[in-house]
């Protein structure tokens, strides 16, 4: 392993230049791990290592900033544990060696962070989890409890289950749907290179360095490679996706060697790195997609006080709602219309339809005696809802 102590005047003067904001000034970053900086092929799992990123996310927990962990390395860790050979694995291989992996690096994760009086609570996702509307929601509210709750989630892909998803760069992704699901405000992904070039640096000894980029265009697409190691499912080109994911919803993202300790502290002190920059108007993809692209499966009729609420940003709350019509489900996108009879809003609903029907009108105080359980305070939350100036609907009894 390549360890720094201290960024050379080359990398000093690069930091100023690029005036990078110290991560102790972000909200909520998500953090990505290559395999190959966690495995090694011969000794297993580079215990030094993870202690220093432990570290490293101590600091930044006791800053503040609420950090997740998009893990990679079940399945480099599997196979070095059941002794698997070099090379392409079987599917059912892979999925194996992640079974046997999943249970080393959670427990590592968990033993490395209580270390500093952190908890670990780890999460298994495939892309699906983060784009099919039910389940993103469970995992979204899963991941924000755990943050509430002051505990660090690791995210792991779930590869013991997961089929097309074990392929070529997923975790890259992975971590930007993750990052853009909970409006992280940085991503950054510890790679075994530093930053972007203008070509592979190790193909081309001429490639320049790039510090910064303001945009992911077509130019610096065609300057990504191929993947550095064996255990890395991605190369530059996922890390670019990842960013086109990332900077369009308005969260920065960091590309950051990891072959050194204390990798996130080295970011602040000056070590390359290459910020990708968010869009200036960014496009928040999750409303996009709730508000154009699915028809509604019910209506709420709401009054004037819910409108007024609604107008400010503020949550639909079940005693603004006067009535209630279609046969949904929880996760599906109702539209929410006003006295007028316009549709004033849509977003996903939080309950049934039968239980919909019943909290209808009553204060938050009262919904778990009436549903008989502890149910959430929205019945569309904020997160989950587009205000609009849409069409007349007619409303009638269905």
């Amino acid at each position: 392993m390549s360890v720094k102590s201290t960024p050379s005047r080359k990398d000093r003067e690069f930091a100023k230049a690029k005036v990078l904001p110290k991560l102790h000034s972000y909200r909520r970053i998500v953090v990505k791990i290559g395999s190959a900086l966690l495995v090694d092929r011969v000794s297993g799992l580079k215990r030094q290592w993870l202690e220093s990123l432990g570290a490293d996310v101590a600091a930044l927990t006791e800053a503040g900033v609420e950090v997740m962990i998009v893990s990679s390395g079940a399945i480099a860790l599997g196979r070095s544990v059941l002794g698997l050979p070099k090379g392409a694995l079987r599917l059912e291989e892979s999925q194996a060696a992640a079974a046997a992996g999943q249970i080393e690096l959670a427990k590592a994760y968990a033993e490395v962070l209580s270390d500093h009086s952190l908890r670990a609570g780890q999460i298994l996702l495939t892309l699906a989890d983060t784009e099919e509307r039910r389940r993103y929601l469970n995992a979204r509210a899963t991941l924000g409890t755990l943050l509430r709750l002051k505990a660090i989630p690791v995210i792991n892909e779930n590869d013991t289950v997961a089929t097309t998803e074990i392929r070529y760069g997923d975790n890259d992704r992975l971590a930007a749907r993750v990052a853009t699901m909970m409006s992280a405000d940085l991503l950054i992904l510890l790679s075994d290179i530093d930053g972007l070039y203008t070509a592979p640096p190790h193909q081309n000894p001429d490639a320049q360095f790039l510090p910064v980029v303001e945009a992911i265009t077509p130019d610096i697409e065609a300057m990504a490679g191929a993947a550095a190691s064996e255990y890395s499912r991605g190369g530059m080109k996922t890390k670019l996706d990842a960013g086109k994911i990332a900077n369009a919803a308005g969260t920065a993202m960091i590309i950051a060697s990891g072959t050194r300790l204390n990798p996130l502290s080295a970011i602040d002190q000056g070590e390359r790195s290459t910020l990708f920059k968010p869009s200036t108007s960014p496009v928040n993809a999750w409303k996009t997609w709730i508000s154009g692209n699915l028809e509604p499966s019910g209506r709420l009729v709401i009054d004037d006080g819910a409108l007024v609420a609604l107008k400010s940003g503020k949550s639909l709350l079940a005693a603004g709602v006067r009535e209630v019509y279609g046969q949904f489900m929880r996760g599906d996108t109702v539209a929410v219309v006003g006295p007028d009879g316009r549709e004033a809003a849509r977003g996903l609903i939080a309950y049934d339809a039968s239980d919909a029907v019943k909290i209808a009108g009553r204060k938050t105080g009262e919904i778990a005696a009436i549903l008989g359980y502890d149910a959430r305070s929205a019945m569309i939350h904020r997160d989950d809802l587009v205000v609009r100036s849409a069409k007349r609907l007619a409303v009638a009894e269905e």
